[in-house]
Formats: C-alpha cells, structure tokens, sequence
C-alpha cells in the first residue's frame, strides 16, 4: 500500500551523509530525505539560485555496470516530469575518486550544480 511506502523509515548511507555535509559546507541548506509529492524520496534536496534541485546520491545498487538501474531511471524521469524537481546525481565511483580532499569534494558539487 501506499502509505506503507511512503512511511519506510530512510536508513542513509555514509556516502549520503558526506554529501550532505559538503553541500552545507558549500553554503547550501540541503533538506534530507524529502518526500515528494508523488511518494519518492530524494537523498536531498537544494535551493540553487531559486530553483529546487534534488540530489541522489547514487550508491552501487543502482548500477548495472556503471549505467543506471531501470527503477532508477523511471524515479529521475517521474521526480522530473510529475514532481517538477529537477535531479543531479552523484555516483559513487565519482565522489570515491575525490578521496577525503573537502576541496575536491566541493568543487565537484559546485559544477554540478551550476555553482562555478
């Protein structure tokens, strides 16, 4: 049932919660595990410049050999198109890269979400 879905308790990942940290570090507010109107859950979600951007942080299990799984790509298109959010993501293999570097790390949320 549908309550039953959107009543999960959300268990973040330590990968989400470095990100987290990063975007307030960055200056940003990000709001975690935001339902939305149509029943998903984004990791996070950011005002940039006055405009909501959603944030997945995108762990192995949504990959199928470095592309993204089916359900995952039908929640981006269904947030995009029925919830009016825009998503970036963040895969895992691309923030493991960065190491601990903090600079590095905000840099990288920096382009993605337009930020210079």
């Amino acid at each position: 049932r549908y309550e039953t879905f959107i009543s999960l308790v959300p268990s973040p990942s330590a990968l989400q919660g470095d990100v987290i940290s990063e975007l307030s570090s960055i200056g940003l507010q990000p709001e975690e595990e935001v339902l939305t109107d149509r029943g998903y859950r984004l990791d996070a979600l950011v005002e940039v410049n006055g405009n909501k951007i959603g944030i997945e942080v995108d762990g192995p299990f949504h990959f199928l050999a470095r592309e993204l799984t089916g359900s995952t790509i039908l929640k981006r298109r269904q947030i995009t198109k029925l919830d009016e959010i825009p998503v970036v993501s963040v895969p895992y293999w691309e923030w493991n890269k960065l190491g601990k570097d903090r600079g590095m790390r905000q840099r990288y949320l920096k382009s993605l979400l337009g930020l210079g």
